[in-house]
């Protein structure tokens, strides 16, 4: 399968393009890094296993979605707020039977993309993996997990076996679901609870449920988000999610979010898309979102100074 890969040079588009590729599929990193694209062409995409192993995969980037031409499948990895450009800028390579799977955090990408190409084109999907950049060309994949991926539909259609079959040729497990959406809001569900406290706490993954205050404040954020969830028609259950999201927590040692990635970066973070949707969807159903609307505040508050000081200096 030929397969373009949005934000490739990126932690998780790099985890994913270096196993597709190892798996014989023709794969092309699209990204705008020019010291990333630089790097992982010259020397390949260096990945560090969570077992210390490191491997080295010769995968070509590029810039230029027109060098790429039309391919099979398009994995979109983005961040939220740069998904409208980066469709647009990958039409040369898009074809007749393209698709584009999403794979980026929070709620809200699938829309933007069928605005622009057609609900008929647009996969959904998440996954658990876990990724770390750790400069040009170079990512950590620390933590490994279950991919989910369906069509916005709920059919099950030969497309979907195809991308699927693809994503286990090269290892990684996966779902595919008819519910694709109550998916979608489980691991809504764990970012809204995990990456804005880490972002502001500075901890690790497995440091959010070693400290009682840190617990007490997600669970007050999950039971918020299923709320919400239950009041929109989403199978959300609190005790599943709690269960699961400590459960990962715990098993995460020295897992990085990728809220507290950005934090650190100085780069803006994805809270409009993460706790900022169940802001907005708490007001669509009546539903009071306190603790998620704080969240989105001191973030907000948080990187409006650095990116301000960053254009200042």
């Amino acid at each position: 399968m030929k397969i373009a890969i949005l934000g490739g040079a990126g932690a998780m588009g790099g985890i994913f393009g270096a196993y597709l590729s190892k798996a014989g599929h023709e794969v092309f990193l699209i990204d705008v890094s020019r010291p990333a694209i630089d790097m992982i062409n010259d020397s390949g995409l260096t990945v560090e296993e969570k077992d210390g192993s490191i491997g080295t995969y010769p995968v070509p980037a590029t810039d230029n979605p027109a060098s790429v031409g039309p391919v099979d499948l398009i994995i979109n990895f983005v961040k939220c707020y740069h998904t409208e450009a980066a469709i647009r800028s990958a039409a040369p390579m898009i074809g007749a039977e393209t698709a584009i799977l999403s794979l980026q955090n929070g709620w809200g990408n699938a829309g933007k993309i069928s605005a622009i190409v057609g609900m008929d084109r647009v996969l959904v999907g998440l996954t658990y993996h876990g990724g770390t950049l750790l400069g040009p060309g170079r990512v950590k994949h620390p933590g490994l997990g279950m991919t989910f991926l369906g069509e916005i539909s709920g059919q099950h259609t030969a497309r979907l076996d195809r991308v699927n079959a693809a994503l286990q040729s090269a290892g990684f497990e996966t779902t595919v679901s008819n519910r694709i959406l109550d998916e979608v809001w489980k691991k809504l569900a764990l970012n809204c609870c995990t990456l804005p406290t880490s972002a502001l706490l500075g901890f690790f993954a497995d440091e959010l449920v070693g400290y009682p205050t840190a617990k007490d404040s997600m669970a007050m954020i999950l039971a918020e988000v299923v709320a919400v969830a239950q009041a929109k028609g989403i199978a959300l259950d609190y005790d599943e999610r709690w269960a699961a999201i400590t459960g990962l927590l715990e098993k995460a040692i020295g897992g990085k979010a990728s809220m507290l990635q950005d934090v650190e970066a100085r780069r803006q973070t994805e809270i409009e898309v993460i706790n900022g949707a169940i802001v907005a969807a708490g007001r669509e159903v009546g539903v009071p979102t306190p603790a998620n609307a704080l969240l989105v505040g001191l973030i907000t508050a948080q990187q409006s100074k650095y990116l301000a000081k960053r254009e200042t200096a």
